[in-house]
């Protein structure tokens, strides 16, 4: 299986858990699908790491769109708020995990040419 595919499934199963648990909160039999969705959010990244992703950089992104999209749904589905300087620090988040994809690729880039020129 494709493994930003498996990342992605990873991501929404914990924000479907996360807005249950929301929800648990007036509701809890909602509970079920919180459980439901943490483990399998958790299965799921632990694939991801199998297949290759580095952890920092799965749990990073996994982490910064995680919050991005709670954020946006909590304020569609339960009217929380959603200001302007929230928006600025999910920004901020995001582009964090962007900056450890850049050096994480960057780093790879250099162990493969290190390891290239030992062979030669």
């Amino acid at each position: 299986m494709n493994k930003w595919l498996l990342l992605t499934a990873a991501i929404l199963l914990e924000v479907t858990a996360t807005l249950s648990l929301r929800a648990a909160v007036d509701h809890p039999g909602w509970y079920a699908l919180v459980a439901a969705g943490y483990i399998s959010a958790f299965a799921a990244l632990t694939y991801v790491l199998r297949l290759g992703v580095g952890v920092g950089v799965a749990y990073g992104i996994w982490a910064a769109v995680g919050v991005a999209l709670t954020a946006i749904l909590a304020t569609i589905i339960f009217g929380d708020p959603l200001t302007g300087v929230m928006a600025l620090g999910i920004g901020l988040v995001i582009g964090g995990v962007l900056c450890v994809e850049i050096g994480s690729q960057a780093a790879h880039a250099k162990q493969t040419a290190h390891t290239q020129e030992g062979h030669a």
